[in-house]
This record gives structure tokens, C-alpha cells and sequence, in this order.
């Protein structure tokens, strides 16, 4: 074990908005960064087993049975998020952290912590139809887990302008292909329980779906740059 990873801001220097994490909570969780980092590679082999890869039998179903190749990478969002998160936090426990990861997991992970539970949510009734009760608590609560472990990363990691760019750039992307230019056969958004052509909340599926997706990226874009704004002026007071 490397111990307690030195914070590069203090938790007073936040705005309140970037302290939802208790504060007990996160002195645990940064003493105990190696199990956060197992967790999110178990959510992660979970999630592409949702989308439909399987190691035994060896294949591809489900979903990412139904994608063509060469848009899998815009399919298992979740999973993603959960590996860039867990790869940064790896490289901040040995002591070299990666900017862009860093920027990847911080948006990846509210992006789709964020828009997992909006869906399930204003799609309820669809969702609790076609799937175990269990399972729907089990990706709310675990997708609302993301979306605040994010938070994590505000004080143990800087965050760089280019980086948070790039990061923005891959998820508006994906905001592209899932809802508005698939690129190779139909929007490759997580499948939902209802068609996209659907009629809901006086418009359709596909479009109540694509604005919770673009809503929360830019609420994601919008708090990573607040998090450069609020580190380079505590390194400017010290």
C-alpha cells in the first residue's frame, strides 16, 4: 500500500457544489483508493457483460450483438466510464496521474451516473415491466455511486484545460452518434425499454433521452472547468 495520496486542494477550498462526498466518506475512500479502483473494474467486467460480451459461453449478445463493430466503442458507455475512472485513480495511488484520465473518469462517470438514473426514472414504468426489481435498484443506486465518486478526483488530481477538452470532445461525440448521426445503421445509445419512435412527454423517447444526455454533459463540461477555475485560484492564494 502507498498510504494516503497527498490532496492538492483543500476541502474548504471547494464550493459546496463539489462537496457532496461526506466528508467521512472521503477520508475512507482516499485511504482506501486500491478497493475504489477494484470496485469500478468489477462495475466495469459487470457492464460489458450487460451490453453483452460473455466469457462463457465465449460471444457477443444482447446489445453489442446487435452493433456493428466498428461502433462498439460508442456502445457500453458505462463500462468505459467505469475503467477511465478507475484508471486515473490507479495512476494517482502510484503517484502519476494522467491528466486526460483524469478528465475522461470526471466526466464519464457524472455524465452516465447522471443520465442511467434519469432514464430509469422517467422511463419507470417501461423499465420496472421488463426488468427485476432488483437489478433497477441495483443500476440506480450503483450509477448514482459514479456520479458522486467523481468527486474524488477534485482534490487528489489537477485538472488541465487541453485534458478536460478532450474529454468533453469523446462525450459530445458520443452525444452525436447515439442520438443524432449514428454514422452505421441506427442510434447506438444504451438500448431502453421502449422504442425511440415512441411517443413520451409530448415528444418521443429518442429526444426526451438525448436531452438528459446533452443536458448533462454540459452540466459535466461546465463543472470540470469550475474545478480548473476553483485549483488555479487556491494555488495562486498559497
Amino acid at each position: 500500500m502507498r498510504g494516503v495520496p497527498p490532496t492538492i486542494l483543500d476541502r474548504s477550498a471547494l464550493p459546496w457544489y463539489l462537496r457532496a462526498i461526506p466528508a467521512r466518506v472521503e477520508r475512507w475512500a482516499t485511504r482506501h483508493l486500491g478497493w475504489i479502483v477494484l470496485i469500478n473494474l468489477l462495475g466495469t467486467a459487470f457492464g460489458f457483460w450487460y451490453y453483452g460480451a460473455r466469457l462463457w459461453p465465449p460471444g457477443v449478445t444482447w446489445q453489442l450483438g446487435r452493433e456493428p463493430l466498428a461502433m462498439w466503442p460508442f456502445v457500453p458507455d458505462s463500462p468505459l466510464a467505469t475503467l477511465f475512472f478507475a484508471l486515473a485513480l490507479l495512476g494517482i495511488y502510484r503517484g502519476r496521474s494522467r491528466p486526460t484520465l483524469v478528465a475522461l473518469g470526471f466526466i464519464g462517470s457524472l455524465k452516465l451516473g447522471l443520465w442511467t438514473p434519469y432514464v430509469l426514472l422517467v422511463f419507470g414504468d417501461a423499465f420496472l415491466a421488463t426488468t427485476a426489481t432488483g437489478m433497477y435498484l441495483f443500476l440506480l443506486v450503483s450509477h448514482l455511486g459514479m456520479a458522486l465518486q467523481a468527486l474524488l478526483l477534485v482534490r487528489l488530481a489537477p485538472f488541465r484545460a487541453r485534458a478536460v477538452s478532450i474529454a468533453v470532445g469523446w462525450y459530445l461525440l458520443n452525444d452525436i452518434v447515439d442520438y443524432f448521426i449514428p454514422v452505421v445503421g441506427s442510434p447506438h445509445h444504451t438500448a431502453l425499454p421502449l422504442a425511440d419512435a415512441a411517443p413520451a412527454y409530448g415528444t418521443t423517447v429518442l429526444q426526451v433521452a438525448a436531452a438528459g444526455a446533452v443536458s448533462i454533459t454540459l452540466l459535466a463540461t461546465v463543472l470540470a472547468f469550475l474545478v480548473i477555475i476553483t485549483q488555479r485560484a487556491s494555488s495562486a492564494r498559497v
